[in-house]
């Protein structure tokens, strides 16, 4: 036992030299230092605009160089024990053998969530995310099914130590949800979601039914980032319509008392957001307008990219309408996603939050993607 894992240690340091090399660990540490003598310059605080570039540049580098950290720390920690057990009688050897097999297996997961943090490389990928659902055709059933999906992304904020904020929700007239916002705040929350986006399906037998029939339901999902301050967008006030109306909460004092629900509509591109989050009209005009500020900042993007791919003759992924993924309940159970071909029998696993292993295929798909260019 101890032999096997000296070999296992062994492989697992050498894993850990070729992610230095691939994740370019000491590039990244001298430029940590580097933000950090930046940080130290007397009245670098007072440059707001300055500050936040610093901040969000340290982050994202200190979120590949701490996991790797422990790792480093925790195979230091392994070699020290192996060396212990040699001499150990043998009621010591069993006990340390126990503890550096639950040290490798931990030191493994560890390598898993860096592999997949570093295909997180785009410019707004550790930023917060904004989520919007909105039921297709179909009443209650696609009501219910945004309901399902709602709850799907709420269970895999938790099992990752996001916070989820709703800023606006319309409820369905029957059941479920016919449209809903939030917010999922936390280290590379965009670009663990990004993949998200685009229209899914679920095929089920309705309880709605009293017929017991099968039904087809789609729900659209768009996903943006949350920008930060020092990205200029520029939106006139003259583009704007700003509708106030009473929030749909379930009353109280002072919610559903006053208007302080905002809608604002971008009439060049017919954008809308809507939030009611908060009981100040002020404060509900302004997280609407950084939310727009983000939806603009998409809405561009996508007009680079479908002309791009207007250019190169090749077919747009994000799309309103282009369906990516299904969620079969019956007359089987199965969730495939249709860009990737990854699919999972345990459709209600992945319904429960579980859904790791469709990020990583579609991040794996778009690296391809991007090293093939």
């Amino acid at each position: 036992m101890l032999e096997e894992l000296k070999g296992k240690l062994t492989a697992v340091r050498v894993r850990l030299e070729e992610m230095r090399d691939y994740l370019g660990i000491r590039e990244k540490r001298r430029t940590l230092e580097r933000l950090e003598a930046e940080a130290a310059v007397p009245g670098f605080w007072n440059d707001q605009t300055r500050t936040g570039i610093n901040i969000s540049a340290t982050k994202a580098v200190k979120a590949v160089l701490e996991p790797f950290h422990r790792i480093e720390t925790v195979l230091d920690d392994a070699a020290v024990l192996m060396e212990l057990a040699d001499v150990e009688d043998e009621a010591g050897r069993v006990a340390a053998e126990q503890e550096l097999s639950q040290m490798l297996t931990d030191c493994e997961s560890s390598f898993r969530a860096l592999e997949l943090q570093s295909l997180l490389g785009g410019p707004m990928d550790a930023k917060n995310a904004y989520l919007s659902l909105h039921a297709g055709a179909g009443g209650t059933e696609s009501c219910d099914w945004a309901d399902m999906l709602y709850r799907m992304y709420r269970r895999y904020a938790e099992r990752n130590g996001f916070t989820v904020d709703v800023l606006d929700i319309q409820p369905g007239e029957e059941a479920g949800l016919k449209s809903v916002t939030f917010q999922i705040s936390g280290e590379f929350a965009y670009g663990y979601l990004k993949g998200e986006r685009g229209v899914h399906r679920l095929v089920r037998i309705s309880p709605f039914d009293s017929a017991a029939r099968r039904h087809t339901s789609f729900v659209a999902l768009d996903v943006t980032a949350e920008l930060d301050d020092d990205i200029d967008i520029e939106i006139e006030e003259k583009d704007l319509r700003i509708d106030t109306y009473r929030s749909s909460g379930c009353g109280g004092q002072h919610i559903n008392t006053t208007d302080s629900a905002v809608r604002i509509v971008h009439n060049p591109s017919g954008i809308i957001v809507q939030c009611q989050a908060e009981r100040s009209q002020h404060k509900n005009r302004d997280k609407a307008m950084k939310m727009l500020r983000a939806k603009l900042y998409e809405y561009e993007l996508d007009k680079q990219k479908q002309a791009a791919e207007q250019f190169y003759g090749a077919k747009g992924e994000i799309a309103w309408g282009h369906q990516i993924r299904s969620y079969v309940l019956q007359p089987y159970t199965m969730v495939k996603d249709h860009r990737t071909d990854e699919q999972s029998g345990n459709a209600q696993s992945v319904l429960d939050g579980n859904l790791g292993g469709f990020i990583e295929a579609y991040l794996k798909m778009k690296q391809k993607e991007a090293a093939g260019a």
